[in-house]
């Protein structure tokens, strides 16, 4: 049976294709694995390690603020591209966590509701026909999937083990540098954990230079960071704001996932570039959530209180895949745990990938994880798991590490 849309659709979505693909895509395969696992084992509680969320609500503070703002005649208008009171509050946290100075908040920040529709927009800004992303892989495909649809092209740089997890610039060929409009890049780093230091921005900073290349760096878990490893921005490099800006949002460091709100800071011109594409986009976030936005800016302490929070959790967690035999090691960034998939079992069942390994383990354990196959066979584990308590944590990484024992995983 036709329908009237069956040609209309864009060929960037599929064109008459659009809809008929049977590929299911991973994360959409972990729910229905869940599922099924759930229903197959009733007794049996999920443990549910690949949350990307955070496991708190917002700090009661905000949420107050909220609460305050919403009902106020003043704020019921359009915020089209934001209040200058937020910029403001996002260039005094730029300063006291990342020591940026000299930024003008109108000039070099502008607020997004939330860092995906930043990430999304931001290609619209400068990505023609033709044109190519280089993008690093395992990572968040939203500024990807852009570039793709305005007829960019994407090449992939792997994140290996072997080079800590950072790309290797060096290895992009000639024939791409001479197309390449626009470097993405995310540390800490989602999925892996790995963070960047001084002397990879200024690699990225000269990169960008000499090959005429804009740098987004995604910095939305910038802020968690663990055992002596600081908050670093990559604006805080000499040159960056020449060629780059930084996305920043506030849904990990401050526990607003659902809020939708974030900002994107850099050199002014791209930022004012990206302005223009929003304003066209959207009509600005509820200036009551800019507005409790601004209060958790000024309390870093949420942020600090998260940290604790998740550094121990990343003890407890490592100490138990080691035991079970994986090979982990605490980041210094971000909410992940990423480790190599083990082979398979000593019962002779072989994994051929980490989604492999994945599905395998909702199925048998109830053990919710990530996979990743992009750069060699990962999986993600996450310290957001449900548990109220230092007790609870405890209780879940034990049942955990407990229901993973049986498997007698062989790696």
């Amino acid at each position: 049976m036709t329908n009237f849309f069956d040609d209309k659709i864009s060929d960037r979505l599929g064109g008459i294709n659009f809809g008929k693909s049977t590929v299911i895509y991973k994360f959409e395969l972990i729910k229905r694995a869940k599922a099924a696992a759930k229903k197959a084992h009733p007794d049996l509680a999920l443990i549910d390690m690949g949350v990307g969320e955070p496991a708190w609500p917002a700090d009661n503070l905000v949420v107050k603020s909220l609460s305050e703002e919403a009902g106020k005649p003043e704020n019921r208008w359009y915020a089209d591209n934001g209040i200058p009171e937020f910029q403001e509050a996002a260039a005094h946290y730029l300063e006291k966590v990342y020591g940026l100075s000299g930024l003008i908040p109108s000039e070099h920040i502008i607020h997004g509701i939330g860092s995906k529709p930043v990430l999304a927009m931001l290609p619209i800004c400068f990505i023609n026909p033709g044109d190519i992303l280089l993008t690093t892989v395992p990572g968040y495909p939203v500024t990807a999937t852009y570039t793709k649809y305005l007829g960019g092209e994407v090449f992939n740089l792997p994140l290996k083990e072997s080079n800590s997890f950072l790309p290797d610039l060096d290895s992009v060929p000639q024939h791409i540098l001479k197309k390449a409009k626009l470097l993405y890049l995310n540390y800490p780093n989602n999925p892996t954990g790995a963070v960047a230091d001084i002397e990879f921005f200024k690699k990225v900073v000269d990169f960008a230079g000499k090959h005429n290349i804009v740098v987004i760096h995604d910095a939305a878990y910038s802020a968690l960071t663990y055992d002596g490893y600081k908050p670093l921005s990559f604006l805080s490099v000499e040159g960056a704001m020449d060629v780059g800006l930084e996305v920043h949002s506030l849904s990990k460091a401050f526990n607003m996932t659902g809020w939708r709100i974030g900002f994107v800071c850099g050199n002014s011109k791209a930022v004012k570039a990206y302005a223009t594409v929003k304003d066209n986009t959207d009509s600005g976030q509820f200036r009551a959530i800019q507005k409790a936005g601004i209060q958790a800016l000024r309390h870093t302490d949420i942020t600090a209180k998260t940290i604790e929070k998740y550094s121990r959790r990343f003890e407890l967690l490592v100490d138990a895949l080691n035991d079970i035999g994986f090979k982990a090691n605490k980041p210094k960034g971000s909410f992940y745990c990423y480790v190599k998939a083990p082979g398979g079992t000593e019962s002779g069942k072989v994994f051929n990938s980490a989604s492999e390994f994945s599905e395998f383990l909702i199925k048998e354990s109830l053990i919710s994880t990530v996979p990743w196959d992009d750069a060699g066979k990962f999986v993600r584990f996450s310290v957001t798991f449900e548990a109220d308590s230092l007790q609870k944590e405890k209780e879940v990484i034990n049942e955990m590490k407990k229901r993973m024992k049986i498997l007698k995983l062989r790696f």
